[in-house]
């Protein structure tokens, strides 16, 4: 019976927690910079896993030591170098990571802070400093959004824009609901914004309380009610002959988004060509009425409305409804070949 030592079978159960021995020479010079780190000697360690790494770059340890003696002496652009480094020497050396992401966090950089620990918790979706630094930085984030939320409310108060700074406001609620400073804020703001729209409402027309009430009934999924006023604005619009107003196409507009959430793709049709007739380089219409034309089985019909709005400037169309007619474009035009070819 073969015998082997426990450090082998330890291995084999978790090999993760093993590396294998690097070059004698570049051991030894690592084991010199191990020493200089422990007496605080970090330019001294950092030459000596320079010269590790000289003889052997793919040794994650010497590029982690490396970084963390620049954390020490806080020089983060070269502390991400070397994070870097360990991290291209092996993917799979979780803390690689951790030193990248701390580099980039006293740079600043909070974005590539968070792609560095989410690259690291795809290694290890367990490992307890990623997850915690992740959560801190997550805090700190909404923190200063929440304050950069509060500063641009200051101004918009100070300019006069009541409704802005009001909307700005709720944003911060709902990032952070309690907070002190919002709601001192709030407490100043929203008697004055709530005078000013119940003056504004006072002022609206018939066909415009409908059309109100029929927001608020969408945005609280009530599509049916909304339908209902969205249904009294139009027409009342018609009676006075403005059913080409600005008002009647955003009524014309916001009941097809209604239609759309109960699958009536007639309707969208319908509302989405009052629409473009009027308007017809509205590109919000043109997807809608694709999406209906396809979901009515109009599959030419759906097409052509897509090929429209690729044709149309990138910037006035704008990525998301790009992509998404790339692929509807795709898928339709499967869909017309082979209706083709089963008529064949």
């Amino acid at each position: 019976v073969a015998y082997y030592p426990p450090s082998i079978l330890s291995y084999h159960r978790n090999p993760s927690k093993f590396t294998m021995p690097g070059h004698p020479k570049a051991e030894a010079f690592k084991a010199e910079g191990n020493k200089f780190f422990k007496d605080g000697q970090y330019s001294s360690a950092i030459a000596k896993y320079k010269e590790a790494t000289a003889i052997d770059p793919n040794v994650p340890a010497y590029w982690s030591n490396m970084a963390a003696c620049y954390e020490k002496i806080q020089e983060y652009d070269q502390m991400e170098d070397a994070a870097r480094g360990c991290i291209k020497a092996d993917k799979s050396f979780v803390k690689g990571y951790f030193r990248l992401a701390t580099a980039l966090k006293a740079k600043n950089d909070l974005e590539g802070c968070i792609k560095a620990l989410e690259s690291g918790l795809a290694v290890d979706s367990g490992n307890a400093d990623l997850k915690k630094m992740k959560k801190d930085l997550t805090e700190l984030q909404r923190g200063e959004t929440v304050a950069a939320y509060i500063r641009k409310c200051d101004e918009q108060m100070a300019n006069g824009d009541i409704g802005g700074a009001y909307k700005t406001l709720e944003l911060a609620s709902r990032m952070d609901a309690g907070n002190p400073d919002i709601e001192r804020m709030m407490s100043r703001v929203k008697p004055k914004f709530e005078r000013m729209e119940a003056q504004r409402k006072a002022n609206l027309s018939p066909d415009e309380v409908h059309k109100e009430r029929g927001d608020d009934a969408y945005k609280n999924a009530n599509f049916e009610v909304a339908i209902d006023h969205y249904t009294k604005c139009i027409e009342g619009l018609k009676r006075r002959g403005e059913e080409q107003s600005d008002l009647s196409m955003k009524a014309h507009s916001n009941r097809a988004a209604c239609y759309k959430q109960i699958s009536n793709f007639d309707g969208v049709i319908e509302d989405c060509t009052a629409v473009l007739e009027v308007d017809p380089e509205n590109v919000k219409a043109l997807v809608r009425r694709a999406q209906a034309f396809e979901g009515v089985e109009r599959y030419r019909f759906a097409l052509q409305d897509v090929k429209t709005v690729l044709n149309m400037p990138y910037a006035s169309v704008g990525k998301t409804n790009v992509d998404m007619c790339n692929m509807m474009q795709h898928r339709l035009n499967r869909t017309v070949q082979q209706l083709k070819a089963s008529n064949v």
